[in-house]
Order: structure tokens, then sequence, then C-alpha cells
């Protein structure tokens, strides 16, 4: 089995966009794809793979994921909910990222919310979950170990191989089937 230290150094986990990485002024979509690509780029399954494309920006605009933009410009505040988007993407539909941000975009449109601050505070979650999945994997890949030495089977590798894919989709799945039932909830803490 490859070495799980290996693959996750190799997922780059700990990329995200930093505020400091966002520059104070609006920048065009080439450069908004520029920036992603330059900070994810590293981090794609394989060449063909695309970290932000026009045609996503453009879906996330017209779905009204984040508020409109300004003379065809991307401001610090766009960046900031598109990042999110990005990490939110890969267990959610659009629909419900559009849910779970609309009270951020109406408070960020209003002027009357610390988006920069809620996002430094979403970066140090973010940080503390990369932590702590480090540690899950290597207590999962051992709990496999364990079961598949209870097996008789010879080829234990690809054993253990194919149990770890089916822990690590498993557990996605519960976590992303929470994160569904507190969307579905979301309306109802926006008015409390």
């Amino acid at each position: 089995m490859n070495n799980l230290n290996e693959i996750l150094d190799q997922l780059g986990l700990e990329k995200t966009i930093t505020l400091d990485d966002i520059p104070n002024i609006d920048l065009y979509m080439d450069q908004v794809i520029q920036l992603f690509e330059n900070k994810y780029g590293k981090t794609k399954r394989n060449d063909s793979e695309k970290v932000m494309t026009k045609t996503m920006i453009n879906n996330y605009a017209k779905g009204k994921v984040f508020f409109p933009i300004q003379n065809k410009k991307y401001s610090k505040e766009h960046l900031i909910l598109i990042s999110m988007i990005y990490h939110l993407k890969g267990a959610l539909s659009i629909n419900d990222i559009k849910t779970t941000l609309q009270g951020i975009n109406d408070k960020t449109v209003k002027k009357d919310f610390d988006l920069e601050a809620f996002y430094t505070s979403y970066l140090q979650l973010l940080e503390n979950n990369v932590e702590s999945f480090k540690h899950e994997v290597t207590t999962r890949e051992a709990a496999v170990k364990s079961e598949v030495s209870k097996l008789t089977d010879q080829d234990h590798q690809y054993l253990e191989q194919i149990l770890l894919i089916a822990t690590f989709v498993s557990t996605s799945n519960l976590y992303r089937r929470v994160a569904e039932k507190l969307i579905d909830n979301l309306e109802q803490v926006k008015e409390q």
C-alpha cells in the first residue's frame, strides 16, 4: 500500500487562500482563475483537472451563489466567497452551497458583517480540521490493518487498500449527510 503520509503530503491539505493572498484591488476573472491555479494547482488529482474555470465562476454568478460583481471585476469579498465555494463544492450541491452562503452574502452586501473576520475563523477551523483529519487517517489505517489481519486471504495489501477506500468514503458520506441536515435547518437558525 502507498504510504498514507506521502499521499497526505501530495494532497496539499494545508493550502488555502489566505487574506494576505487576496489583493486589495478588484480582479478580472482571468486574474481570479490565476490566483486559484497558483494556490491549488499542485493539489489537482491529474493534469486534466481544472482548479477553477470561467464556466464555474459564471455558473456561481448566474446561480447567485455570491452577490453580483461590478464592472466585470471581483472584489476581495467575492474572492473570499469563491474560496469558500471552492472548498464546499467537493461535498455539496450548488443549491446547498447557495443556501449555506445566502445569509453571508446578504450581510456582506448590507455591509453590516465582518466577512474578513469570519473568513479568518473559517481558515482557523480548516487548519484544525486538517490536523484532526491526519490523526484520524492513521487511526483508521490501524483499524483496517487489524481487520485485514483476521482474514485468511493472502492479498492483505490489496484488501487493506479496498477497505481504506470504503472506510474513507463511508466516513465522508456521514459528514456530508450531517452537513445536509444542517443546511435543511439553516432557515430556522437564521430566523432565530
